[in-house]
């Protein structure tokens, strides 16, 4: 996946008119992606209609083999791991995630490859008839994460794809892309979150995400509290479907790499049902990405043994050739500046552990986050990992929570100083103006905070 200068969703790099056409037909659609959580709820989420999308185009999903890939955080880097690995095995291998940083075409990779200006026009004249069709069948239509979804099929299918790695966008049981035929489930973790739409507990959002079980569909899980295996061990009992828990079924053992100048990364032993791997180099920073190359070594394991057969020396080289950016990513030295996506307390608990050994005069974090996250967790989890908070908005999506009200819950969490600036630019001046070369800058709280301090922090643009 590429990620070089910004352009502006609708416009390409040649200014093509059919692709600027063809990009304001999808964005048309409502996207609950813009969209605060306290306007909707789980009932405008209907399959019904997605299921009618895809009848009309002729069932493009239908005989495409999928990695159903749900969870509250790690659903992305373990999509990403496994699509690399089933890529370094020789396969043709369609990966759906979301959200995109720069570009729309960053959802549907083939092979790393974003489809191109041409394909996109393609692919939004054969999807046109049939969201008209829908439009008038069942008002309003499609929405935006609908529409995307089902390019996605339409271009995996065009494009003879082997398999697809499917990425939940919300939920699991009544997202859009839960009207695949998986050869395999992943529930990577579940936590807190989205909580007024999947609900106000545990084993209530675990209920959500288990909605992804098939029946006789393998599924793998990385969940542990007790009350969560309990609804996902339930739901597939239920369903007939083979279970592989992590620290049951599949063992992990995780080791240190030095991380006294780097990220710190681990090398990880996996041993599933089919077989060992030794001491593999997680590709992305963080104990707990050890956890998310588990789920997906054993999930390319289970395909080995039971769907096609893969050459397993694709495993470690599938994991040497990732690049998956704002997962703790390291963007610039002296001052070192981490951009990361983290939008929950467990995320933010990972990010702070993660951080927690590297030397640093200052520790100096920007944060934003969405109107449905709980920011005050986050902060209070901050608190104890930094020792100064920038806060500011993302100005790009409109669900943005406002500074003045992550002001008012600053003043109740944090200890340490705050500040506030209006926009990404004025955090980055002020942070810049805390720390000196030895310092670290960390900017979270949301991927789209991340993606618009990108091309600043980045030196990108």
């Amino acid at each position: 996946m590429t990620h070089s200068s910004a352009i502006p969703e609708g416009t390409n790099a040649n200014g093509d008119a059919a692709y600027r056409a063809a990009m304001d037909y999808i964005l048309l659609r409502l996207n609950y992606e813009r969209v605060s959580h306290d306007s909707y709820s789980v009932e405008d989420f209907r399959l019904a209609r997605m299921a009618r999308l895809l009848e009309l185009l002729g069932q493009p999903q239908a005989t495409l083999p999928v990695v159903h890939v749900a969870g509250t955080k790690g659903k992305g880097s373990t999509s990403a791991m496994l699509a690399s690995m089933l890529r370094a095995a020789g396969l043709r291998v369609g990966l759906f995630t979301s959200p995109h940083i720069v570009r729309f075409e960053e959802r549907m990779t083939i092979n790393g490859v974003e489809p191109s200006a041409e394909e996109i026009v393609s692919l939004v004249a054969r999807i046109r008839p049939a969201v008209e069709t829908l439009v008038e069948e069942m008002p309003p239509g499609p929405t935006y994460f609908e529409v995307t979804t089902a390019l996605a099929w339409l271009h995996f299918q065009s494009s003879r794809c082997d398999i697809a790695v499917m990425e939940v966008g919300l939920g699991g049981r009544l997202d859009s892309t839960n009207l695949c035929n998986p050869v395999c489930c992943i529930i990577t973790s579940i936590s807190r979150d989205h909580m007024r739409l999947l609900g106000d507990t545990l084993p209530k959002i675990a209920a959500e995400k288990a909605g992804i079980i098939k029946p006789g569909v393998p599924v793998i899980s990385g969940a542990e509290q007790p009350e969560v295996v309990e609804v996902i061990s339930k739901t597939a009992d239920r369903a007939g479907a083979p279970l592989y828990r992590l620290s049951k079924e599949i063992g992990l053992a995780v080791g240190d790499i030095d991380a006294s100048r780097e990220l710190p990364q681990h090398r990880a032993t996996v041993e599933t049902p089919w077989g060992r791997h030794n001491a593999l180099k997680t590709p992305l920073p963080g104990a707990h990405q050890c956890r998310n190359l588990a789920l997906a070594v054993t999930a390319f394991d289970l395909l080995n043994h039971s769907w096609r057969t893969l050459d397993s020396g694709a495993i470690a080289r599938g994991l040497d050739s990732l690049r998956w950016p704002l997962r703790i990513e390291e963007v610039r030295r002296n001052p070192r500046v981490i951009l990361d996506s983290a939008h929950n307390d467990a995320s933010a608990a990972a990010l702070c552990a993660t951080l927690e050994p590297l030397q640093a005069s200052r520790r100096v974090l920007i944060y934003a986050t969405s109107r449905d996250k709980d920011a005050a967790s986050m902060l209070k989890i901050f608190n104890r990992g930094f020792d100064e908070v920038i806060l500011t908005r993302y100005i790009h999506n409109p669900r943005a929570l406002p500074v003045d009200l992550l002001a008012q819950l600053a003043a109740q969490e944090l200890s340490i100083p705050w500040s506030t600036a209006p926009d990404p630019q004025a955090a980055w001046n002020a942070a810049l103006k805390a720390v000196d070369s030895h310092g670290l800058i960390c900017v979270s709280g949301s991927v789209f905070l991340a993606a618009e301090m990108q091309p600043i922090a980045g030196g990108l643009e």
